[in-house]
């Protein structure tokens, strides 16, 4: 039983990890120019929406098997 939460607990992490650097915030090299873009609010929509509730979504199931690992263990 154990096995398989660690397995994946594997998977999901890395498949937040994925979806964490998928989410790109507009600074990349425009930061070099020195314009402060965290004052501009954007909307998500599309794409951008459903990879920020898929990044909500691993998160938590990252934490309830994170909790289950330790009580498993």
């Amino acid at each position: 039983m154990s096995s398989y939460i660690d397995i994946a607990l594997i998977i999901t992490s890395i498949a937040l990890i994925v979806s964490v650097i998928l989410q790109n915030k507009g600074t990349g090299l425009g930061g070099l120019t020195g314009v402060d873009t965290s004052t501009v609010y954007m909307s998500r929509r599309g794409i951008e929406k459903t990879l920020f509730w898929i990044t909500i979504v691993l998160s938590v199931v990252f934490f309830i098997l994170t909790i289950t690992a330790v009580l498993v263990a």
